[in-house]
């Protein structure tokens, strides 16, 4: 690809990573953008990625199908196992988004996502700079894919190496 010529990433193309917990097809990589790595992911039901922070990293989420418990603020207090309770201290709580709706989460910004319902949910996802989220999705994946429960001890390690601070536990069923 030449500096004149973009990238047009057709329905159903990309490169497709998949496990039981998450499918991720990549979009835009760091290939091809100094932006974000873009990402179409389809979470399942029972999916709960856990409430963690970035420091350096920034993510934009947009909805395209189905719903979503969704958090994007500081809590009060940080408990270490439900972030669905808690609350900001301006009062914000967890949403539940449903198509079209659009979150942003900056550096430094505790946030949550988990799919509560019977069917599937698509996310657009940005994450900036790319490659680093490129890098966790291939490697969560692989330890995704073993089946049985996450291995929390991995995913702990893995996400120290990516930026992530990991507040309360990865589930899925």
């Amino acid at each position: 690809m030449t500096a004149t010529e973009g990238l047009l990433v057709p329905p159903g193309h990309g490169r497709i990573m998949e496990t039981p917990a998450q499918r991720v097809t990549f979009k835009v990589t760091g290939t091809h953008s100094r932006m974000a790595s873009t990402f179409e992911v389809v979470v399942p039901p029972g999916f709960d990625v856990g409430a963690h922070v970035h420091t350096r990293s920034e993510e934009l989420f947009y909805v395209l199908e189905g719903e979503l418990d969704v958090l994007a603020f500081e809590p009060r207090i940080r408990t270490p196992d439900n972030w669905r309770t808690w609350e900001s201290a301006s009062g914000s709580r967890v949403v539940r988004a449903t198509p079209g709706t659009v979150i942003a989460v900056p550096p430094g910004c505790p946030h949550a996502f988990a799919n509560p319902t019977d069917t599937p949910a698509k996310v657009f996802f940005q994450a900036s700079p790319p490659p680093d989220h490129e890098r966790y999705f291939e490697e969560l994946l692989e330890i995704l894919g073993g089946g049985g429960p996450p291995d929390q001890a991995a995913i702990e390690e893995l996400r120290a190496r990516y930026d992530i601070e990991q507040l309360t536990p990865l589930r899925h069923r």
